[in-house]
């Protein structure tokens, strides 16, 4: 049989944003991360492979069907990057309740029926936990690495860990691990609160043996500006919040000019 021609062969690198288990911030930090490598100067794709929960098209102000255009589905150009999600393609109010199947056709197309065109780098919005979704991806996405977002405390580090373990058994390496909500700054007093405990997720980096990639705060404007359909790191690039995000973007464009150098 003829061999299948390659996903994506026009993409430099394809790094997962992952996570053991929803509600630690994977989306916000996937949005951001990917707007800060736009504003790191790399070409920058998004998708939004979170079938059940896409959230993508609030997070970056998104409205509207993408535009078909010689059959296939171009994808949407804003803060300097291409998005796609299914959330574009179904009513923001419609359950998403889809079967294994219906799941993996939805991923397939958007990886191979978008005309994503050449990029430096995707970043893929992972859905969340282990199951069939991620394998899929792992399996048909030719990923370069994954970094995985964690809150401190014990609870979802547990999770964390499943999700590096899985990437492992799919021989994806992890670029790192991020500690989001790692710690509340009181905006009258400027008093610090770690409401999740701290430094967990450094602690779990140096025992798997990967990179540390940096503390993103608890912030209101983190979650106002995602309800707002502004990704911080781009309308507030001064804020706490947007020098964290920059800062872990600076970060993972060097990891992926390092990966890029190699592969050529």
């Amino acid at each position: 049989p003829a061999a299948e021609a390659p996903v994506l062969p026009d993409v430099g690198a394809m790094i997962a944003v992952a996570s053991g288990k929803g509600g630690v911030g994977k989306s916000t930090t996937a949005v951001n991360l990917a707007v800060g490598l736009a504003r790191e100067g790399l070409s920058v794709g998004l998708l939004d492979a979170d079938i059940h929960g896409p959230s993508l098209p609030r997070m970056l102000g998104l409205h509207g069907t993408p535009e078909v255009r010689d059959g296939r589905l171009q994808p949407v150009s804003i803060w300097g990057l291409k998005a796609m999600s299914i959330g574009l393609l179904v009513d923001e109010r419609q359950a998403m309740i889809w079967r294994g199947p219906m799941v993996m056709g939805a991923l397939k197309q958007l990886l191979g029926e978008v005309d994503w065109g050449p990029l430096d780098v995707m970043i893929v919005d992972m859905p969340p936990g282990t199951g069939d979704a991620q394998l899929t991806l792992a399996q048909k996405a030719p990923l370069s690495g994954a970094i995985v977002v964690s809150t401190p405390q014990d609870i979802a580090l547990i999770d964390a860990r499943r999700g590096m373990a899985m990437f492992e058994k799919m021989r994806v390496p992890v670029l790192g691990l991020v500690e989001n909500m790692s710690f509340f700054c009181c905006p009258n007093c400027g008093h610090r609160t770690e409401l999740f405990g701290h430094g967990g997720a450094r602690a779990e980096a140096e025992s798997a043996g990967v990179p540390f990639l940096g503390e993103i705060p608890l912030l209101a404007d983190i979650r106002f500006s995602a309800d707002q359909g502004a990704p911080i790191v781009a309308s507030a690039p001064d804020s706490d919040a947007g020098r964290a995000y920059a800062a872990l973007a600076h970060t993972v464009a060097a990891t992926i000019r390092r990966l890029r150098g190699r592969a050529g």
